[in-house]
């Protein structure tokens, strides 16, 4: 048993099962508006879990609590929450949303990727969220910052602006508070290391200038929609087929039925496409 669960992909479809047991049993308070995230904008392939099929986004769609964001390797998404905190999602990344029923603070479950979280003070106040990996449990205050899970077993954290504080998820090993421009990187397997600076802004500017070229790609990118806009009618990332949700798909839409007319028929036979030609007159 302890082998079975040793394997790293085995750890990501527990930690699914669990986001869907907590989702299942979750309060009323965590199915209001409120607890909800709205997408701001996406581009390529992003999707949303609902009854275990892959559902594509769009802007001004809503995510709730306990389910999972899916980007393939061209998606994107910003999504703001109700306090205006936002967090970003970028490609390959598996994330769950608001996955403790008893908590809303816990606020993401990142299993898989890279995110992106601005949280805002209210009134000047301090916002206490946590954000939750793997290996890490990162605790925020009002600050943005970065956190990238490398595999089942590393997380990296950077922070932009503001504090946080890092805990080791497996290993009891106390927390270390990170400032602005120090990141730290957690092992599964080994207590936390000392936190380290980010001198010259290197590894603050590698992730800045990835995250620009997928800005650049994205809005490029004739799937990029946004809260002012309606989405173009193409599949998610430019596939054929698309998922259920997609603007252009083929597989079913969502409940209720499209709006969309029937495609007109196709031209007669011979290549015309103007009206027939009158009948001939009477007599002849």
């Amino acid at each position: 048993m302890l082998r079975w669960m040793g394997c790293k992909p085995c750890r990501l479809l527990l930690a699914l099962a669990v986001v869907g047991v907590c989702y299942a049993q979750a309060p009323s308070s965590l199915l209001s508006p409120d607890a909800a995230a709205t997408v701001v904008t996406v581009g390529g392939r992003v999707s949303v879990m609902r009854d275990s099929t892959p559902w594509a986004l769009a802007a001004g769609d809503q995510i709730r609590p306990g389910q999972l964001i899916i980007t393939g390797e061209d998606g994107y998404a910003l999504f703001r929450i109700s306090d205006g905190s936002t967090f970003e999602v970028f490609p390959n990344s598996r994330v769950s949303f608001r996955a403790n029923p008893g908590n809303w603070k816990d606020l993401l479950d990142l299993l898989l990727g890279r995110i992106k979280v601005h949280i805002q003070r209210l009134g000047g106040q301090p916002n206490p969220s946590r954000v939750h990996t793997p290996t890490a449990i990162i605790s925020v205050r009002g600050t943005v910052f970065d956190i990238t899970v490398e595999d089942s077993d590393t997380t990296l954290v950077l922070v932009e602006e503001g504090q946080v504080e890092v805990q080791h998820r497996v290993i009891p090993s106390g927390s270390k508070l990170l400032n602005p421009g120090e990141w730290l990187r957690i092992y599964r397997n080994e207590r936390l290391a000392q936190k380290s600076l980010d001198k010259g802004s290197v590894l603050q500017n590698a992730l800045r200038a990835a995250a620009d070229a997928i800005y650049a790609s994205i809005y490029r990118s004739p799937r990029v929609t946004t809260g002012s806009g309606a989405p173009p009618p193409v599949g998610g990332g430019g596939t054929p087929g698309g998922l259920p949700g997609d603007h252009g798909q083929t597989e079913p839409p969502p409940p209720g039925g499209s709006d969309t007319p029937p495609a007109p028929p196709p031209p007669p036979a011979g290549g015309s496409t103007g009206p027939p030609p009158p009948p001939p007159p009477p007599g002849k």
